[in-house]
This record gives C-alpha cells, structure tokens and sequence, in this order.
C-alpha cells in the first residue's frame, strides 16, 4: 500500500513540494497529491543508525531563551497541584470520589486527549461525525491542557524537529524540561500567528475551534465542569443525609478526587509520554530521533507509551505494533469503526523490528 503525503495541505501553503513532502512525513498528516510508494520510500529515506548512539543533547529551543516564567499557567499549575493535595484530608474523602477519579482518567484522559486531541485532531488517524469531535475535543479541554488547536499545533512541530533544538518539549535537553519544565516558561516560537497558521490552521477553519481560543472560554469550560461535579455531589449528599454539610463533604470530595487529583493524574500520565518514552525502553524502528517504547507508560497511557512505534508511523490509528503492545485506545476506535462512529481508519504497515536494547 502507498503511504500519501499532503502536498496541497493548507498548513504548508508556501513551501516547495520536496519541503512539504519531507514536513508531512515528520508531523503525520493526511496527503493529497503525490502517492510514494514503501519501495521508493525506503530508497529514499537514509537507514540510520539506532536514536541513542547519534543523538547530541540538544539546546532548549530559541524561543525560550533567556528564560522567563510563564505567570500565567505557572500558576494555575502549582493552585491544581496543591488542592490536589487535599486528598490527602480524610474528610474530602469519599468512594464515589475516588470512583470518579479513575473513571475519568479514560473519560477525561483516553477520550479527550489521547483519542481526540492526539489521534483525531493532530495526526487524522480516523475521521469521525462533527458531533463526536467536538465532544471528544470537550473532554481534552476538561483536562486543563490547552486549547485543541495550540495542542496540536505544538505536537506537530514536536514531531517536524522531535528531539533537536526546535522540539518545544525534548527530554533530551534536561529531563525534568521534558516534563514539564517546558509549560513553565514562555516560548516566544509558539505563541505567534505565523505558528499557528502553519501548524494547526486546519483545526482553525472550523469555527468551533476558533470560539475556543477567544477569551480563555477553554479555562471558563474547566472551571464549569468543576462546578458542575460540586454542584451534582453537594444536592446528592445533601438529599442522602439529610444535612447541608453533608452535601458540601461530599460535592468537595467530588471535586477535590474527581477534577483536582483528576488533573493532576491525567496531566503526569501525558507528560511521561513527552518525557519518560524519550529516555527509557525498546525500538521496534530506527527512526531519526530518541523515541521508545515504554510498557509502564504504554499501559496507563492508553496505549501512547508505545513512543517509538509512533514516530515510526505517524498516522496510524494504532500505536501497538505487537501482539503484545496493548493499546486501549486503538480497541475503542475499533468498536467505533464497528458501529460506523469512525471511518478512513489508518492502520500500520508493519515492518520487520530492529529490537534495539533498552538504554
């Protein structure tokens, strides 16, 4: 089968047909015009040697530099990982909250984030009804991580540099940067027009898209669904107790296990892709950058921790190349292939493994 490469897509209005060619092999997105088959790929695509023996720590990118804290998300960070702490009160304690925090780890974390803001939205890896993206693209707001467009947008040019100076998130640079280091300051190479025009202007044709990065409407969503989860705890422990505080204990157990320690969960659990599947675990492919696959984030990441498999091929829908690589994610979008919710699915096109050695 040909792998398609987007030449007529509008995030690369401007550039040359080889330049395209080569920016939408690295960032994974859908292809119009010019069909390259596996053979004449592989003729032209240099084999190179396993990530870790080649690659130089690279510098933080250049729109980082000099250092300046970003206030603004800083904060917002230390506020939800601090009342996240509140966990750890047994009076904010309570069974359906700690019910409510797992669940939403797949209904938050796997539905809004790794099936609709990384396989849907940023690498096309099925279609879907206008309906049920934006609702998945709902959930992934829920998360506090971003709007959909500028996720994408950053994890497209992650992909185009992945690993080398420009990579707005390289564990390679220090690995507590690849965490989170890099939300913590600004970077002035993201935060322009000319980035989002190049990088996510798909996403921001549709309205929907563009109604989310006005006025911090993304941060009021958060704060509503918090609401709510208060809001629906505190009327049910009002009714079953009896008492006024006993439906505050139980709307702040709620809010404190099923949005706070929620958030802070769903966020570690993205972030380890970012950084632990850059540093740790096998390769199944020699691709040009420092990419593994990691077990541990692979299981509780739904499946992203199969890293290496990813860059190897972008696009595709399934991440576990292997019989034994368990991708949850991949199995919801095929129950919705099965019930017709999910159409124009990519799948893998296997190629024999390399088995590099964990570092």
């Amino acid at each position: 089968m040909a792998r398609i490469f987007s030449i007529e897509s509008p995030l690369f209005v401007g550039y040359n047909s080889l330049t395209t060619q080569r920016i939408t092999a690295r960032i994974g997105i859908p292809c119009m015009a010019t069909v390259v088959t596996p053979q004449e790929e592989a003729v032209a695509t240099p084999q190179v040697p396993p990530a870790a023996a080649r690659l130089p720590a690279p510098e933080a990118p250049e729109g980082t530099r000099p250092l300046r804290v970003f206030w603004g998300f800083t904060t917002v960070i230390v506020a939800i990982h601090l009342l996240s702490l509140l966990a750890l009160v047994p009076w904010f304690f309570s069974w359906t909250g700690l019910g409510l925090c797992i669940l939403g780890h797949y209904v938050f974390g796997m539905l809004g984030i790794t099936l609709g803001y990384h396989r849907l939205l940023a690498h096309k890896g099925f279609t879907c009804p206008k309906w049920l993206e934006h609702g998945l693209a709902l959930l992934g707001v829920c998360t506090l991580q971003d709007s959909p467009a500028r996720w994408v947008a950053v994890h497209r040019k992650h992909h185009q540099h992945s690993d080398e100076t420009p990579d707005p998130h390289s564990p390679l640079v220090a690995f507590a940067w690849g965490h989170m280091g890099w939300l913590i300051f600004q970077n002035r190479d993201t935060s322009t027009l000319d980035f989002y025009e190049r990088y996510s202007r798909d996403l921001l044709s549709d309205p929907f898209y563009m109604r989310l990065e006005r006025g911090e409407r993304r941060v009021w969503i958060y704060a509503a669904h918090a609401a709510l989860f208060f809001l629906v705890g505190l009327a049910i422990g009002w009714i079953q107790s009896g008492r006024y505080w006993g439906g505050v204990q139980f709307g702040a157990s709620l809010l404190v296990w099923g949005v706070f320690l929620r958030t802070v969960f769903v966020w570690h659990v993205t972030w380890s892709v970012n950084s632990l599947t850059h540093i740790w675990g096998y390769r199944n492919y020699d691709t040009s950058d420092n990419s593994r696959n990691n077990w541990l984030v692979g299981l509780v990441a739904h499946g992203e921790g199969w890293h290496n498999n990813h860059h190897a091929q972008q696009r595709t829908a399934a991440h576990g190349h292997r019989w034994w690589e368990f991708d949850l994610t991949w199995h919801v979008i095929r129950l919705l292939e099965i019930v017709g919710l999910a159409k124009d699915v990519v799948r893998p096109r296997l190629a024999a493994p390399v088995d590099s050695a964990a570092e």
